[in-house]
């Protein structure tokens, strides 16, 4: 299997027939299929053959590949018939074939005349239209459709221009709207603008109206440029550094966003809509605001005037399902035998904390360290913003609430941390500890409530040592450092340090031990360990914890060569999960 014919239908009517050789590259500026559009990438998509087989992949780009109507983002097989969707052309795969076939040639850009293409002049029938053009569909359901478009600056000037226009509609019928749901608001909104375009020749010609209708929604009543964004699996982050400057995440590396919002006030208007359901608020004289979004995802915003450039939106995604211990371990965030290790240690009732940098890893792998917890026991959950996601069923999830206008109503970390001391839970788990609710944590940890969980910025295990001291200090708290350390010591059983490295890849670089004070200063061993460079992989120390060599007295088997056990890395790259 060496070469493949492909029937190519594009937005203008033209369909050609094409043998090509594999391996084959589609992209904007490949050596195979060349696809001219600003929807196409660079490098967009592959099409192999492994083993016999024929496989599709998509080479992380922005606006997608679909295969028979669904979007992939891995390596897919593919078969006779099988319709791909880039950009503006529908791909139909007609033949697979390993030698040359009588009446086609095979494309070879070193003659120019071997690169004939059989061309057929019909236009396309109203079947291959209703293929090819998308429908209306909600956000959640929506994906990429072939639309013939400009580039992105007449788009974005042209939505800009519907924008206003819809705002003015629907300004007029503010009495009648102000009660709508969402799903009201939206079909409300596409009833207005719909006139507004079938009233001017200007946007009813368009070729691609229904697309940039969906587009002027969501900008009015959804979240704009984010909507796509935020349905595509393979980005993690999303930045808006200004209205018009968007930046994403997709496997630990950060890329520009063609789109903009129409406006600041457009960005201004979006963090009200993200903000306002869950009680939160943002003006001028609180500036600043943590917030989630429907599915959990965390956000962060900023207005002016202490964002200079304009207002400022953070979106950190959740993964589209619960992730699981597996998966790390797929992704080569930590080896088996660690797996191993976490999960007696959670069982077990071991307190943790695991200790981090920002966007390190942290939440998630609190969140699959939680989900080890057995089922029948009771879980007290305490965040700034709800994000974590447990499949218990005895499970009580409290959030803090900042203070209102007046200055009134405010509740902190520390005092859901009080509060939850009497609600008779077996484990708390704290999102992140920033503050007084430390100490309380602490107490919590070594007075009943053993195996409780929470996670704190630090770019080592002995940092985030010294940093818990810190903020019990900064708390207020006139307790003497000797004290402090005591009371630490005494309450942590394990820090796990996750760490993002230079190519964006989240690993759990240390797991070390508690071991008490000795001389005023607290002691820790690593018992695991990621080690950087030519061998890089995950090392055990051949230290059995002191903590499991009391388990092993009570009857728990242990195997040393557990500790002992090296996992060499085989990837370089980071991975999402999806």
């Amino acid at each position: 299997m060496n070469r493949l014919c492909l029937n190519l239908q594009f937005e203008d009517g033209r369909c050609e027939e094409k043998w090509f050789d594999l391996p084959l590259d589609i992209g904007r500026h490949s050596q195979g299929l060349v696809l001219k559009s600003w929807r196409v990438a660079r490098e967009h998509a592959k099409i192999e053959a492994k083993d016999g087989e024929l496989y599709l992949q998509d080479l992380g780009s922005l606006g997608g590949t679909l295969l028979n109507s669904q979007r992939i983002h891995h390596l897919h097989p593919l078969k006779l018939n099988d319709q791909i969707v880039i950009g503006p052309c529908l791909i139909r795969i007609v033949a697979i074939d390993s030698g040359q076939e009588p009446g086609h040639t095979v494309n070879d850009a070193s003659d120019p005349q071997k690169n004939r293409v059989q061309t057929t002049a019909r236009p396309l029938s109203k079947a291959d239209s209703a293929t090819i053009m998308p429908q209306a569909v909600p956000p959640s359901e929506r994906t990429s459709g072939i639309v013939q478009a400009p580039d992105a600056r007449t788009l974005i000037a042209q939505r800009n221009q519907l924008h206003k226009l819809l705002l003015e509609a629907l300004d007029l019928k503010r009495n009648n709207i102000t009660a709508m749901d969402d799903a009201l608001l939206r079909e409300e909104a596409a009833k207005l603008l719909n006139k507004i375009i079938q009233a001017d020749k200007q946007f009813s010609e368009l070729s691609y109206a229904q697309e940039l209708s969906q587009m002027v929604i969501d900008e009015a009543v959804g979240l704009g440029p984010l909507e796509p964004l935020l349905q595509d699996p393979s980005i993690t982050e999303i930045m808006v550094n200004r209205f018009d400057e968007i930046y994403i995440e997709r496997n630990g590396k950060l890329e520009a966003h063609p789109m903009s919002f129409s406006s600041n006030q457009s960005v201004i208007s979006i963090i009200d809509r993200i903000v306002s359901p869950i009680g939160r608020r943002i003006d001028e004289s609180s500036p600043m605001v943590d917030a989630r979004l429907k599915d959990g995802s965390r956000v962060n915003a900023v207005i002016p005037p202490i964002a200079i450039k304009g207002p400022s939106i953070t979106i950190r995604k959740f993964p589209l399902r619960r992730p699981a211990m597996a998966d790390l371990v797929a992704l080569e965030s930590l080896d088996n035998y660690m797996r191993e290790f976490l999960d007696l240690c959670v069982k077990h009732r071991m307190n943790m904390i695991i200790s981090g940098g920002t966007g390190s890893g942290k939440t998630t792998l609190l969140n699959v360290l939680s989900n080890c917890i057995p089922e029948d026991e009771r879980i007290v959950t305490i965040e700034d913003a709800a994000e974590l996601r447990l499949n218990h069923r005895h499970l009580i999830s409290l959030e803090s609430r900042p203070a209102n206008t007046e200055g009134r109503g405010q509740v902190s970390i520390r005092d859901l941390v009080k509060n939850a001391l009497r609600m008779r839970p077996d484990r708390i788990v704290v999102g992140e500890c920033r503050g007084g609710e430390a100490f309380d944590m602490l107490g919590a940890m070594n007075t009943g409530h053993e195996g409780s969980l929470t996670t704190l910025h630090a770019n080592s295990p002995r940092d985030a040592i010294a940093r818990l001291e810190v903020m019990i200090l900064m708390a207020g708290m006139d307790i003497p450092l000797s004290a402090i350390r005591e009371h630490i010591a005494s309450s942590i059983d394990f820090i796990v340090q996750q760490t993002r490295l230079s190519n964006g890849r989240r690993v759990v670089s240390s797991i070390v031990e508690v071991c008490g004070l000795e001389s005023g200063i607290i002691k820790i061993q690593e018992i695991f360990k990621f080690q950087k460079g030519a061998s890089s992989g995950f090392y055990g120390l051949g230290i059995i914890p002191e903590q499991f060599e009391r388990l092993k007295e009570q009857g728990l088997a242990l195997d040393i060569e557990q500790f002992n056990q090296v996992t060499l890395s085989t990837t370089q790259s980071a991975h999402s999960l999806h």
